[in-house]
């Protein structure tokens, strides 16, 4: 029997690495002799370094950044393809988990450090880098990332924009002289999960603000601000993406990217599977179970288990998502490939005490579910 675990990461609890050991675990303690195939995977956020490093042998690197905040953060990100391409996470230098609740406010942040992170890819020579967007604590459409590259932001007076959304309001100039022209000359594959366009009402501010800390006012601020910002920025680009599909990404990062790379949005999932080789593992296999740590309405938009369900499919094989909660519109995903869905939880406990025992709980779990896979075999 071949099993492969592709699953995401619990975020803020266990990693896809360590989920994927969890189930190996428990599909072993019901099928010792099993052949389980990890494949670890992601959608853009959260673990698509480790993922990507973990399935390609690369290797990681750190380096220092300005974080969200403007305070020094140690981000992490990734080399494969024999050091051809990078393997970048927005979230590792300007994520949200790295701003504390109480002083999260989308109208200071930058993605400054994005760009630091793009830099040093620049300087260790790659052909390529694969960038992924979720996760962000951003809202400035990507112009940190820009400034760290060389790009020059300036209000009526001729001064440099300070960091953050809120500053775009001000935005008079954009100086792309000394943009460094090495972003011109290899490929961005940008890993994005959503289509939101940059402004607008399902635009970054509107849709994405809140869970960043910001308050309705906040929102109609940082909404306008980008718009200003989409003018300039498509007049001296010459390109109008205020309406890309994904431009909202990450605050507006989509954006950034579009305008002063010759990036492509792709679907984040697609790109995860696509370099750890996920077909060649699931093309003889006899169930696939994936996972992520929270299945609502918003899973069938290019989340994890779809995308693995999706390529699963057109092998026959089955799909079973184990997931660390269930919200709203999850069973939607039955739609969508996924023949089985359930929770890790065995009996009432509060998120907290989940991501505590996030790993002992998803090893239970499988268990479980490879029981009753048991006892449906003997019955028939």
């Amino acid at each position: 029997m071949r099993i492969v675990v592709a699953p995401d990461s619990f975020k803020g609890s266990v990693s896809a690495v360590g989920v994927a050991n969890a189930m190996e675990r428990g599909v072993l303690a019901v099928f010792p002799h099993a052949e389980v195939v990890k494949v670890p995977i992601a959608d853009g956020g959260e673990g698509t370094v480790d993922a990507m490093v973990v399935a390609a042998g690369g290797k990681r690197l750190t380096t220092t950044v300005v974080g969200p905040l403007g305070e020094e953060v140690e981000a992490c990100w990734g080399i494969i393809n024999d050091g051809k391409t990078a393997v970048i996470e927005m979230a590792a230098a300007s994520g949200l988990p790295l701003v504390p609740r109480e002083r999260r406010d989308p109208r200071i942040t930058t993605t400054y450090g994005t760009g630091q992170l793009i830099k040093a890819a620049l300087d260790i020579g790659v052909c390529s880098m694969i960038i992924g967007v979720g996760g962000s604590a951003t809202n400035d459409g990507g112009v940190g990332m820009a400034q760290a590259l060389g790009a020059r932001f300036l209000d009526v007076e001729g001064e440099e924009l300070v960091y953050g959304g809120s500053a775009l309001s001000k935005l008079h100039k954009i100086d792309l002289t000394d943009l460094d022209p090495r972003l011109q000359e290899i490929e961005f594959m940008v890993a994005c999960d959503v289509d939101n366009p940059l402004c607008g009402l399902q635009g970054a501010s509107v849709v994405y603000g809140p869970q960043k800390g910001a308050t309705p006012e906040m929102i109609d601020e940082l909404d306008k601000a980008l718009g200003n910002y989409a003018t300039i920025a498509g007049s001296v680009t010459g390109k109008n993406i205020m309406n890309y599909p994904g431009a909202g990404a990450a605050g507006g990062l989509g954006a950034g990217l579009l305008f002063f790379t010759n990036a492509k949005l792709r679907s984040g999932v697609d790109i995860v599977l696509e370099v750890t080789k996920f077909a060649t593992a699931v093309v003889n296999a006899q169930l696939v179970i994936t996972g992520e740590g929270r299945t609502d309405f918003q899973t069938v938009y290019g989340k994890a288990p779809v995308g693995v369900a999706k390529l699963a499919k057109k092998y026959h094989v089955p799909v079973i998502c184990l997931s660390g909660g269930l919200g709203k519109g999850a069973d939607d995903v039955l739609n969508h490939g996924v023949d089985a869905l359930l929770s890790i939880t065995s009996r009432p406990m509060t998120l907290e005490e989940c991501m505590k025992n996030g790993s002992v709980l998803i090893e239970a779990a499988t268990i479980r579910i490879c029981r009753l896979l048991k006892m449906g075999s003997i019955i028939k």
